[in-house]
């Protein structure tokens, strides 16, 4: 067999030298992220995977496919980092596989194993590498925004590393290059001025009022995100209530908005405030627009949540959740494509929380892979004495605690994936606080809460709710796999060896808030090594679901008590 062999290269620093080709760092993104979701969702579970020294080897059986990739670092949950191309095995030579060719073996793979096929599938890969690209020729011109957190939100370049169209958006560049975060732009709202029977708006919305004012008492503003204007401006009933002036397009203006990593969730620095908009645009899986039941739901959590939220922040000091206080919308009557195509939720910003001397930095631009932003570990670390383990240990006191109290003393669900959790650190570096943010992963146990349940009307009251398997399940991925394992994994790529070690942190915050909460039987399991649930992103996607719906895989667990927790170098 000939060996030919992956070049050994850095493809941290490949990627992100300045010489680097925008289409190639897009294709080795591209590859490797498709990579990861195969091996964890579909090669692993089928034990079709092994290490041999340095690559990694993987069979595609329904394909009689081999696989191989270099191995930059191994990872003790199988979240390696690869390095160069893949390739597979042709005769007794390896071949190397680019990106396009991956993603049809994936899909041949897929509808062989699922008896589903899914045209969309290829055509969403290639868009969300062709974004990738796109941004990386943009940036290469654009000013990083000074203020760091705004900065850490507009670094997310590759996205989702275990989802396979992590950069996927509907429409040409032209569409959406003005109004994504990762070119660093900043944009002004369009503002209608709406007649207030026309207007739905539950809760507190009222710091709307202040971005535009509308003089006429009988008018009250919404602001709309000016990309969802141009989808929506035609709309027929739009443009009969704006004939018979119930509508007034008052044009572009108030205070400069700053995308954020979720694109539709919109930052106004000067008034601390953010705007969650809809945008009838698919991004990743979704296309993102409010439903109906979403609007109202996001504001019946915050009201019956806000005493959970203060109790969890009196007891984890240094802990906060953004609270979503209201929403307003246009509502004519019998025009549901209205009222959730320019509903706007209204989420509470950071500097009423922040302490003096704290940076606010987005917890996902902290672990990236490629360190894009100032808000790096490794950066971070450098402003300090470096000591990762007193770092880590920081920064789990801050983020274990409160989501764990949250599902077993309350019966909340909440969802702290990187994009969803904002971390503050102090000027050395060192973390200091922990805010989370967005209502609409949040969720009920219907067990804890069911009289609040029962008042709300069934169309709400069904979205806000997992039962308490499928609640545990999201809390562990998002806390566990998806947040701690992948900051782990930034860890890890400053020192290799700290890997067990770092995961025994975990394990004693895990174990430390058992013993205050009478060691709740998911954290024993948890802590007797039972395999961790990831998110099956890829499966998801390609069976076109909600995701709600989405199904977990099993990944090998360092948390056991046994589990080896020494440096060994």
């Amino acid at each position: 067999m000939t060996t030919g062999t992956a070049p050994h290269t850095d493809d941290a620093a490949t990627v992100l030298s300045p010489t680097a080709e925008p289409s190639r760092t897009a294709d080795l993104v591209t590859t490797h992220t498709l990579l990861n979701c195969l091996i964890r969702e579909v090669s692993a579970p089928e034990h079709q995977v092994t290490v041999v020294d340095d690559h990694i080897l993987l069979r595609l059986p329904r394909r009689g496919l081999l696989l191989r990739a270099a191995l930059r670092r191994t990872s003790l949950i199988g979240a390696h980092r690869f390095q160069g191309s893949v390739q597979r095995l042709d005769g007794d030579t390896w071949v190397t596989v680019d990106w396009r060719e991956l993603a049809g073996c994936i899909q041949d793979e897929l509808e062989q194993r699922t008896g589903l096929a899914n045209e969309e599938f290829l055509s969403q890969v290639t868009d969300s590498r062709e974004t990738i690209r796109v941004v990386l020729e943009e940036r290469a011109g654009a000013r990083v925004a000074a203020d760091l957190y705004v900065a850490s939100e507009q670094s997310l370049v590759f996205g989702h590393r275990f989802h396979p169209t992590p950069k996927a958006r509907t429409g040409d560049p032209a569409d959406w290059l003005a109004y994504g975060p990762e070119t660093g732009t900043r944009f002004r709202l369009r503002y209608l001025a709406v007649r207030r029977r026309l207007v739905r708006e539950e809760g507190d919305p009222h710091a709307l009022d202040a971005l535009h004012r509308v003089a006429d008492p009988e008018f009250a503003v919404l602001p709309v995100h000016p990309w969802q204007y141009r989808l929506l401006k035609n709309h027929d009933r739009l443009r009969e209530a704006v004939a018979a002036g119930d509508v007034v397009d008052t044009g572009t203006g108030g205070p400069e908005m700053v995308p954020t990593a979720s694109v539709r969730t919109l930052y106004a620095p000067e008034a601390d405030a953010f705007l969650k908009f809809s945008l009838n645009v698919r991004l990743t899986n979704c296309v993102r627009r409010h439903a109906g039941y979403e609007l109202s739901g996001a504001v019946a959590l915050d009201r019956l949540l806000q005493p959970v939220f203060a109790r969890l922040a009196d007891r984890f000091p240094g802990c906060a959740v953004l609270a979503e206080p209201g929403y307003r919308t246009l509502a004519p009557a019998g025009d549901i494509s209205l009222l959730e195509g320019f509903g706007v939720i209204v989420r509470s910003g950071l500097r009423r929380h922040l302490r003096p001397g704290v940076t606010p930095l987005l917890a996902a631009a902290v672990a990236d892979e490629y360190p894009t932003s100032a808000a790096h570990v490794s950066r971070l670390l450098a402003r300090g004495d470096g000591d990762v383990l007193a770092w880590w240990d920081a920064y789990l006191r801050l983020l274990l605690p409160p989501v764990l109290a949250a599902y077993f003393e309350h019966g909340v669900v909440l969802e702290p994936h990187l994009q969803n959790v904002v971390v503050g650190v102090e000027a050395d570096g060192t973390p200091a606080q922990m805010f989370f943010r967005d209502m609409e992963g949040t969720k009920l146990l219907p067990g804890r809460h069911g009289r609040a349940l029962d008042d709300l009307p069934d169309d709400v009251r069904g979205p806000l709710t997992y039962d308490p398997e499928h609640g545990w399940n999201r809390v562990a991925y998002c806390l566990l796999v998806n947040h701690t394992a992948e900051m782990i994994s930034a860890l890890a790529d400053l020192d290799p060896a700290l890997e067990p070690s770092l995961w025994g942190l975990v394990r004693d915050h895990l174990a430390g808030y058992a013993r205050t909460a009478a060691e709740p039987p998911r954290l024993r399991a948890l802590l007797s090594g039972v395999p961790l649930p990831a998110k099956a992103n890829l499966l998801l996607r390609w069976s076109r679901k909600a995701d709600r719906h989405a199904t977990y895989v099993p990944l090998p667990s360092p948390l056991g008590a046994d589990f080896p927790r020494e440096v060994v170098r």
